[in-house]
């Protein structure tokens, strides 16, 4: 048990030391991580492991229990994120029209690859090959994809959210398939029936504990952003536990668990707080893939070129019709269309339980990982000039008398006002701005996001129309997760003494960085005047400090005092004293 366990400990180390080095290189040659770990996983696996003279020449990592155990634990973290992601009420807001766009572009893309590569895998009893195969070539990359328009702030475009919106009904889709996967080999009515109903119950449990018992525990947890984070990752495991006692797929209950605490304010910053461990298990997860590729022969690599390219035309063929007569324009549509041109992972996690139920042998798997690497290169390049691309198809398209429509702003799209007033900390300077828009600009009130990790507020201000959101100022990639980028005005309302883990200079510089493409007005606060000369060279719109405007608010009052009580008698009494003598002088000067 001790060789084992020292086993498994050198695997994971060699598996992190070789990621990194690949990784390097992955963005030297600016091509996704991803492709870096499943490469290095290629390298010590394995593949590349044949002794010679009785040594092993470089395939390090030689355990199946070991890369099976890594590939577990990655997995499961990976779609507990994924689940993060999975935001129901954004997806809600979004209408019948983006409900329809993820319907369409799933079943019409299975659809399609059924018919195009039907030669290719025969459909027989017990063969699910090319159902398999179908399904994984209809779905995306949710990491590459938010990635790359993360990198982009694109996500909060017209097409950025119709691009999300996809990705979020894909996934849903995905856990839909995984739900009646057990049944595949005896899909008697009964059988599936009892899987869905399974399903089903799971979500109802997690929700309602979710409701009722974490929504406290996050509330007493709130101001301990370690605690929030521990506490997310024991609800994973727990609800895959659970799953597996219902004869579902742990990977499963890990899913839900996560789309439970998306419906929760503290769900960003859950996400923003697991980036550490999701990178980490991410990475064991892809190397473990890498290790599991089998050698491709000439016609595997042929048939992965051609699922690349089905993936590439199928995409902009059926999403950029869609939202084309939806109303949501040509450009965004082919856009979207364009962003979603790759294989998603959770293909991979499909195909991987596909494999362990013996639905589907290794070699489709090693042709779908091939298919991925290869569309996750293209896929780079693709997203990098979508604009261009889709500009240039419009062009083309023009000749043929289909003209592009005029885009829709995005309260189109989402339903809801533009929050495009944020203000930062919701302390006392905060609370009285808040008094005094609710007095004399009431109409702002639905304009604003406040951002803060303090829940005890958030009734009181939605029930203004102001929406809350819980979010860790230190952690500039929780403010990345709330959107920001789209504001126009950002107010931090607490000052350095106030501030844990950050300071308004790191977080002027955060904010830059983050609305690179629309600059808003930035106002900052400070108990130092000097830093608040700084802070205005370095971009700040304004600066406020809150002793001098104490002290000059102090003044005002004290002038209408004053003037009301009669100046002018202070000021007579105060030319009646007495001149100063020779003699009062010399008084002074003995004393």
């Amino acid at each position: 048990m001790e060789h084992h366990s020292l086993t498994l400990l050198v695997d994971i180390a060699l598996s992190i030391i070789f990621a990194t080095f690949f990784a390097i290189i992955a963005k030297a040659f600016k091509q996704p991580l991803v492709l870096g770990y499943v490469i290095a996983g290629l390298i010590i696996g394995p593949l590349f492991g044949p002794y010679v003279g009785g040594k092993l020449t470089i395939g390090y990592v030689k355990s199946e229990e070991s890369i099976e155990l890594i590939s577990e634990i990655g997995l499961i973290l990976l779609l507990f994120i994924i689940g993060l992601e999975i935001d129901l009420k954004e997806l809600a807001r979004m209408g019948r029209s983006m409900f329809a766009l993820g319907v369409l572009q799933f079943f019409l893309g299975v659809a399609a690859a059924w018919f195009v590569f039907r030669t290719f895998f025969p459909p027989a009893p017990g063969n699910f090959d090319l159902l398999y195969f179908a399904i994984a070539l209809s779905l995306s990359s949710t990491m590459i994809v938010v990635k790359l328009l993360h990198d982009k702030f694109e996500i909060s475009t017209v097409a950025g959210r119709l691009t999300i919106g996809v990705l979020v009904l894909q996934d849903i889709w995905a856990i839909l398939f995984m739900g009646i996967q057990p049944d595949l080999q005896d899909p008697q009515i009964l059988n599936v029936l009892g899987s869905l109903v399974k399903g089903i119950a799971l979500v109802v449990f997690s929700f309602l504990v979710s409701r009722f018992i974490l929504s406290r525990i996050f509330l007493f947890a709130a101001s301990k952003p370690e605690l929030v984070l521990i506490t997310s990752i024991a609800w994973c495991f727990f609800l895959c536990g659970v799953a597996e006692k219902l004869q579902l797929s742990k990977e499963m209950g890990a899913l839900i668990a996560g789309v439970s605490i998306a419906a929760f304010p503290y769900g960003a910053d859950v996400i923003s707080k697991l980036s550490g461990i999701r990178d980490f298990f991410i990475t064991l997860f892809f190397v473990a893939l890498g290790m599991k590729i089998q050698a491709p022969s000439a016609s595997d690599l042929g048939l992965a070129f051609l699922a690349v390219g089905f993936v590439l035309v199928s995409r902009v063929l059926i999403i950029a019709p869609t939202v084309f007569f939806s109303g949501k324009g040509l450009r965004a549509g082919i856009v979207a269309g364009l962003n979603l041109a790759q294989i998603s992972e959770f293909s991979l996690v499909i195909l991987a339980l596909g494999v362990q139920k013996e639905h589907i042998g290794k070699d489709l798997q090693a042709i779908v990982l091939t298919s991925m690497i290869i569309a996750s290169i293209i896929s780079t390049y693709v997203i990098l000039f979508n604009d261009t691309i889709a500009r240039g198809i419009i062009s083309f398209l023009s000749i043929f008398g289909v003209r592009e429509n005029k885009e829709p702003l995005e309260s189109q799209v989402t339903g809801e006002t533009k929050r495009d007033i944020v203000v930062l900390g919701y302390f006392r300077i905060a609370q009285g701005l808040i008094d005094g828009i609710e007095e004399d600009k009431p109409s702002w009130l639905k304009r604003m996001l406040v951002v803060d990790f303090n829940p005890i507020y958030r009734q009181t201000l939605e029930s203004k129309g102001i929406r809350w959101a819980y979010g860790d100022l230190a952690n500039p990639e929780s403010l990345h997760h709330l959107g920001i980028e789209e504001a126009r005005y950002i107010v931090c309302t607490v000052s350095d003494m106030i501030l844990k883990g950050t300071t308004n200079r790191r977080l002027l510089e955060s904010l830059k960085s983050i609305c690179r493409h629309h600059q808003p007005k930035i106002i900052l606060t400070t108990d130092d005047p000097k830093e608040a000369e700084v802070l205005r060279n370095n971009g700040a719109a304004h600066v406020i400090v809150p002793g001098k405007i104490s002290g000059l608010s102090l003044f005002t009052e004290l002038s209408g005092m004053v003037d009301q009580n009669g100046s002018t008698t202070i000021v007579k009494s105060a030319k009646a004293k007495p001149k100063k003598t020779a003699s009062n002088k010399k008084k002074v000067k003995k004393t």
